[in-house]
């Protein structure tokens, strides 16, 4: 069990018999009555998106998911395939069920595969991870006064915002939680 007080982003909860991840937490203690919590979950089969309020302290059940590493192999057209590094068993996983680590994966790239009761529930990738710039507009000289920025191309397809000194065939440092560029690599 779960206190609504311990919310946080990422979350996954049982509710109504479905799994759901927390997408938005916010306390709120109005200047009268007591505090609640509102949230917006994502239903981990459907996708779909539910607003619901909590009262502040309320147990709910949390999902315990099986976290298993796998290794991404390839990609053909919306489906992924993944290998299991202890069982070498492959695992075809929709693009739909990939949620955003479809931006950051590269062939032979580990992912932590989240499961519920035997049942894909989601995919992690590391929180950082090191990409080629595939394309990008040259940075003129003299424009880095006011240090901006421009964006860049990632071998996976991804576009993300970069210094104007970026050139391609560098290699970045991205994070995955947000989708913006760390540093050089």
């Amino acid at each position: 069990m779960i206190s609504t007080n311990d919310l946080r982003t990422g979350v996954a909860i049982e509710l109504d018999g479905e799994v759901y991840t927390v997408v938005e937490f916010m306390h709120v203690k109005p200047g009268k009555g007591s505090a609640f919590v509102r949230t917006k979950l994502k239903n981990a089969k459907t996708g779909s998106v539910l607003e619901r309020t909590f009262n502040a302290g309320e147990k709910l059940p949390r999902a315990h998911l099986e976290k298993r590493e796998m290794q991404f192999l390839y990609r053909s057209d919306d489906q992924y395939t993944l290998m299991d590094l202890e069982t070498y068993e492959q695992l075809t996983v929709p693009q739909v069920q990939m949620g955003n680590a479809v931006n950051f994966l590269v062939e032979n790239m580990n992912v932590n595969v989240l499961l519920f009761q035997g049942s894909l529930f989601g995919v992690e990738v590391q929180n950082s991870v090191e990409l080629s710039v595939v394309e990008t507009d040259p940075g003129l000289k003299g424009d880095t006064a006011a240090g901006g920025s421009k964006p860049a191309k990632l071998e996976t397809g991804y576009v993300v915002k970069v210094p104007l000194f970026i050139n391609p065939g560098d290699r970045i440092i991205v994070d995955t939680r947000s989708g913006n560029y760390l540093s050089r690599a």
